[in-house]
């Protein structure tokens, strides 16, 4: 039988506005620990799971007993913003358009309980989904392949049956590291020169810039599988 074709999708700072919510969450949970943190370096690690970014904004040879507490200082934060979370326009659409061309729409996101249920009701494309893998699944967050991979597996897809769609380089990444090619968008605040250079096929200004664009997209419809 033909394997499935997969279109996966990361959901923070791809298809919901949150990245300098984020951002500013975690500039403010890390000062709260004595931590002087600059806005820009905490930007372009948006996109780690909260493991990999304290790594690398604070180091590996740092204290850790002060992680989890910085990592719910930042989810309470955050979550002071969740009445206000907005898909990005064309968001749901892309989702509905890819599902209607053929592919399993799956999101990949390190968020997780009611964090990704927020989320999800923001987004309002459930009719669009067929699974949903999350950081309680994984034992490594992006850069990480493991997400995309639980991604792959739920699918029912091959690497080379699917695509993952990012907003930032640890996305294409990740996806990189699994074999499986990426589609970028800015909206997370990154460049294209950034994401193309790590390794993105493609790069768009925006996911209604995708869904416009879709017939020339790698997304149009899914390539012939194995049988």
């Amino acid at each position: 039988m033909a394997e499935a074709a997969a279109a996966l999708f990361d959901v923070d700072g791809t298809l919901v506005d949150t990245v300098y919510l984020h951002t500013l969450a975690w500039q403010q949970a890390l000062r709260q620990y004595g931590h002087e943190v600059d806005a820009a370096p905490i930007h372009r690690a948006i996109g780690m799971g909260g493991d990999q970014l304290l790594d690398h904004l604070l180091g590996t040879d740092r204290d850790r007993s002060e992680d989890e507490a910085l990592s719910d200082a930042h989810l309470a934060l955050y979550a002071a913003h969740w009445p206000a979370l907005r898909a990005f326009p064309g968001a749901a659409e892309l989702l509905r358009e890819c599902a209607r061309r053929g592919w399993r729409v799956v999101l990949s996101t390190s968020a997780s309980g009611r964090e990704l249920d927020v989320l999800r009701r923001a987004l309002d494309a459930e009719d669009a989904l067929y699974a949903v893998t999350d950081a309680d699944e994984v034992s490594a967050s992006k850069p990480a392949p493991d997400l995309v991979r639980s991604a792959l597996e739920q699918a029912g897809s091959a690497p080379d049956r699917a695509v993952f769609v990012g907003d930032s380089v640890w996305d294409v990444r990740a996806a990189h590291r699994a074999d499986t090619p990426c589609v970028a968008v800015e909206t997370g605040g990154v460049a294209a020169e950034e994401l193309r250079g790590a390794g993105a096929l493609e790069v768009h200004a925006s996911v209604d810039e995708l869904l416009r664009e879709l017939d020339d997209s790698v997304l149009a419809r899914p390539r012939a599988g194995r049988r």
